[in-house]
């Protein structure tokens, strides 16, 4: 048996809770969790029947030696600071979206998690979502052959109430806007098909809530294979959730998945047909009832997998900073108005910064 403690009971917590404790995962199980707030710690606790706290050391002192896997599921200012704090406890680490906010971060976290010898996750589960699963096998059967754009789209609907919720929201020091929050997933799966960014032309906004950060914006990506990525993200789409989707277009062959998140086939063609092609575009078209999807469970899946058998993560640290990498040299971009080569040393970009 894996066991898991979260640290954070947050609303994304409600998603690792649900597979660890609904029996998606046999040989898993969650055993504690944490936050800071006593209540939300205090409502997962009880309504789970695993032992609660509001000090995360305190919980790893009474329970770590029945805990296998650490959670991060706390803001995403604080992802560095409490891996990096908790990694003395020799526990495998899962941090969610963004692994961190600033590249140095990223970088101390993946070199902790080394020398102490364990494992870092970085949660990406739009990955193992069954459409984009079928799209990855064609990609890396060659029937695409060579990619010419990708694109990817989020047009979400967060008002000013959800933004208030929490204060951390919409910061500068602890989230960041759309770029950083929400399209974080949208911009890893560009990445994994269209490979290695050079650089990115970024404009942001923000349009109809009060936050630090944006809540539009749009990027251009060039990528080392010449192929063009478009990135447009927004969570002022009204008055509700319009999509997450996709799209990858290739000299033999077109695929878009839309959905809530990224969940429903919605074009399959291909230059040259197979007869399994309309099997795939009829299966892979059940749409999520909210924006997280049904890939959680697919990724823990893994990771406990990978724990207990060997073998390398579909996301670890080095795969989740490249997505990271990304959206820095793209908040670089917005501030200066250029374009950004990546590679580049963070100069104006704000996000991660107090003050």
């Amino acid at each position: 048996m894996t066991n898991f403690a979260l640290v954070g009971c947050g609303r994304v917590a409600r998603k690792h809770v649900e597979v660890l404790s609904g029996g998606q995962i046999p040989d898993a199980r969650l055993v504690a969790v944490c936050d800071v707030k006593e209540e939300a710690a205090r409502a997962i606790g009880e309504k789970h029947g695993v032992p609660w706290y509001t000090d995360m050391h305190r919980m790893m002192e009474t329970e770590g030696a029945r805990v296998d896997v650490v959670g991060i599921l706390t803001e995403s200012g604080l992802h560095a600071r409490h891996c990096l704090e908790l990694v003395r406890y020799g526990k495998h680490m899962v941090v969610e979206k963004p692994m961190a906010l600033t590249l140095s971060d990223a970088d101390a976290m993946i070199s902790a998690c080394d020398l102490a010898g364990v494992k870092l996750f970085v949660v990406k589960q739009n990955r193992y979502n069954l459409p984009v699963q079928h799209l990855r096998r064609a990609f890396d059967e060659g029937r695409f052959g060579k990619i010419v754009m990708g694109t990817v789209r989020v047009r979400w609907s967060r008002t000013q109430a959800y933004y208030d919720q929490a204060d951390w929201r919409g910061t500068w020091a602890l989230d960041g806007g759309v770029f950083a929050n929400q399209a974080s997933h949208h911009v890893d799966l560009l990445e994994w098909f269209l490979g290695e960014p050079v650089s990115v032309f970024a404009k942001a906004r923000t349009a109809l809530v009060d936050i630090e950060a944006e809540d539009t914006g749009v990027a251009v990506v060039t990528f080392r294979s010449g192929a063009i990525g478009v990135i447009e993200a927004t969570t002022a789409t009204r008055p509700k959730d319009l999509e997450g989707s996709l799209s990858i277009l290739g000299e033999k062959g077109t695929v878009e998945i839309g959905g809530f998140a990224v969940n429903e086939m919605k074009i399959w063609n291909f230059a040259e047909p197979r007869p399994e092609d309309e099997t795939i575009l009829a299966a892979a078209r059940e749409n999520p009832p909210t924006v997280y999807g049904f890939g959680h469970a697919a990724y823990l899946r893994e990771v406990v997998d990978v724990i207990r058998n060997g073998g390398r993560s579909l996301v670890d640290g080095l795969e989740g900073r490249k997505s990271l990498e990304l959206i820095s040299a793209i908040y670089e971009s917005v501030e200066t108005g250029r374009e950004i080569p990546l590679r580049f040393q963070a100069r104006r970009a704000r996000l991660g910064l107090t003050g």
